[in-house]
């Protein structure tokens, strides 16, 4: 059920870009849409990887420089009946971890200092199998995908409120449309990405959970996590927001009307799910 929700929110992600693309150029416009998703998707797909490694200086790390980490991720993928990753740590204080790549063979897993100095090991086994599992789910490249599209959602909209859209006959929306269309698509854009964001994170916890095989181990280091992300700072998430729905936990610091836009669930339901599971 969960895949089925992300390929319906993704299809009308993709429907709300060439819906814009249209707005502003008519059906050329809609086709041009069509292209520069395609290029950019496909720019994403090889290179989304190196660049948010880069965007946080993770370091790779070996058995000889972190053995129990990395043994830890290494049984977990022997569980998992995945290739091993690469392992990658970043120094980082608040509590954290993701995963990248764009399928298995080519996956990576990232965790900062702080959750390292600061969760027991089978915590750290537990977030390591969640991330393991978005790997197995491919997640990465779903994630990866969502957010490129709601981006260039984005960059279209700006270009449609300054320039306005195509007056032809081929523009349905007209002028006042467009405007209002370029308003309300990034929003529109913004909660579709969230919304499959959150929909990936309670399968990553179930499939993480069986993949470690306790439960309790993942809803012990959710609490932490949660705590630590609240209390610690994440200048360099701060820095890349729209790198924030790869993370466990949210490492970005805001409430009120911003938990319309939660790129992952509430952390009381996520808890609550994996206690039933190991009731």
């Amino acid at each position: 059920m969960g895949f089925a929700r992300v390929a319906v929110l993704l299809a009308a992600l993709t429907a709300l870009f060439l819906v814009l693309g249209a707005a502003i150029g008519g059906r050329s416009g809609m086709m041009m849409a069509l292209l520069f998703a395609v290029g950019m998707n496909f720019f994403a797909y090889w290179n989304s990887d190196k660049m948010v490694l880069a965007a946080y200086r993770a370091q790779p790390t070996t058995r000889a420089q972190a053995p129990e980490f990395y043994g830890i991720v290494e049984q977990l993928a022997i569980n998992a009946g995945l290739p091993m990753p690469k392992v990658y740590v970043i120094e980082n204080d608040q509590p954290n971890a993701f995963a990248t790549g764009r399928n298995p063979e080519n996956a990576a897993v990232a965790a900062t200092t702080g959750l390292l100095r600061m969760m027991s090991p089978q915590e750290i086994a537990g977030v390591m199998a969640h991330e393991l599992a978005h790997v197995k789910n491919r997640d990465t490249l779903t994630m990866t995908i969502a957010a490129s599209i709601a981006g260039a959602v984005s960059m279209l909209a700006n270009f449609a409120f300054f320039f306005g859209g195509s007056r032809d006959r081929d523009n349905p929306l007209g002028l006042v449309g467009t405007i209002a269309m370029a308003l309300l698509a990034p929003l529109a854009a913004g909660l579709i990405q969230m919304a499959i964001s959150r929909t990936r994170e309670y399968e990553a916890d179930a499939h993480g959970a069986a993949i470690c095989g306790h439960p309790l181990w993942l809803a012990s280091a959710l609490s932490k996590l949660d705590r630590g992300a609240k209390q610690i700072p994440n200048p360099a998430a701060e820095g890349h927001p729209a790198t924030a729905h790869m993370f466990i936990v949210n490492p970005l610091r805001g409430g009120g009307i911003g938990a319309l836009f939660a790129t992952h669930p509430p952390m009381a339901e996520r808890i609550a799910r994996l206690k039933a599971m190991a009731g």
